[in-house]
């Protein structure tokens, strides 16, 4: 098995886990309709920093012509979920 391969396999691993992480966040939110222990904060920090690197990597990629599909998964899926968070945390206040 090459090297490549290997990366890409733990770069998809690594993504797919990370686009999951708030997840179980996201599903408590549905399911009980409360966001109380949600700092505003957080989300908007969060959120500054997966669209900040989701834009940095996209141009990097363009520059390069090297792209980081695993990368884009990530910041893509946690961009909609914290999306997710800052809805509830209005309609539920």
């Amino acid at each position: 098995m090459n090297f490549y391969l290997i990366n890409e396999f733990i770069g998809w691993i690594g993504g797919i886990l990370f686009s999951i992480c708030a997840l179980p966040q996201v599903i408590h939110t549905w399911r009980t309709k409360k966001t109380e222990g949600l700092s505003s904060w957080f989300l908007i920090i969060w959120f500054t920093g997966e669209i900040l690197s989701f834009f940095y990597v996209i141009a990097k990629d363009i520059m390069t012509s090297i792209f980081h599909f695993p990368l884009y998964l990530n910041y893509g899926l946690n961009i909609i979920l914290i999306l997710y968070l800052f809805y509830a945390k209005i309609k539920y206040k």
